[in-house]
């Protein structure tokens, strides 16, 4: 199924693995051209080898002359642009507000947010040459709810939730949409992470922890990679095209993120 993204040209950040991985190979799969960056060179260097036409670039968002170098590379490899998602992020520390780090609220505000807007920044203008198209930014019902423990990574994802609704407004005229997913819990090593820095700070065992995190869904679950690239598809596609400016949840509806 093409959805209508047959040839489209798709950048995603953080390609490489994870929710990003899944997203690429959905869109490959849609017929779309996909250009993904990632830190890790080794898992790049995998996805090369099984996802046939896919084009990378080794870079970190969080440095916006990384990002410049990302967006010559990727209208090289597509040219032009049709899509970005603004998949990049990382969970920063748990640990309650007074306990964090400058450092690391620093790094993550500048992972989440500040690489979405690089990215965005350097998307908007191939974008508008384009004719009009899509940017996805990655937030989270961590934004939508807040976090006990998490205040770095909350505040980022609460932050793109407004740069998604501003961008919204600034180019709508132009014919791009721009929407914000939110995943709930995605299955896999990052949730396993998290839990077990939850369950560490807690006392607690990871197995009492990822049966809280599930009871606070209404569908008593977690979401897998293919649910949310399947909603990427259809906000990116046409049978989204009058969807804009929304915080789209993947999440199995989250009443609570208590602790």
């Amino acid at each position: 199924m093409s959805h209508g993204l047959t040839d489209k040209r798709v950048l995603i950040t953080a390609g490489a693995s994870g929710l990003g991985r899944a997203m690429a190979a959905a869109f490959l799969a849609a017929g779309a051209r996909v250009h993904i960056c990632d830190l890790d060179k080794t898992t790049l260097s995998a996805c090369q080898e099984t996802m046939r036409g896919l084009t990378t670039s080794q870079i970190d968002v969080a440095e916006h002359e990384a990002v410049e170098r990302l967006f010559v590379d990727a209208e090289a490899a597509l040219g032009g642009l049709d899509v970005l998602i603004n998949n990049a992020g990382i969970a920063g520390p748990t640990a309650l507000a007074e306990d964090c780090s400058p450092p690391d609220w620093s790094r993550t505000l500048e992972v989440n947010l500040n690489g979405a807007f690089f990215c965005a920044r350097q998307a908007i203008p191939l974008l508008k040459l384009a004719g009009g198209g899509v940017i996805l930014n990655m937030s989270s019902t961590a934004g939508l709810h807040g976090c006990p423990q998490r205040a770095p990574y909350v505040a980022s994802k609460w932050a793109l939730i407004g740069l998604t609704k501003t961008l919204a407004m600034e180019l709508g005229s132009f014919g791009i949409r721009v929407n914000a997913i939110c995943p709930g819990s995605v299955e896999g090593p990052r949730i396993e992470r998290v839990i077990a820095a939850d369950a560490a700070s807690r006392d607690r065992t990871p197995e009492e922890i990822r049966m809280h995190y599930q009871s606070q869904t209404s569908l008593r679950c977690f979401v897998s990679a293919e649910d949310v690239a399947a909603t990427a598809l259809f906000l990116a596609s046409p049978a989204g095209r009058r969807i804009s400016g929304q915080a789209v949840s993947v999440d199995g509806h989250t009443e609570s993120l208590s602790l």
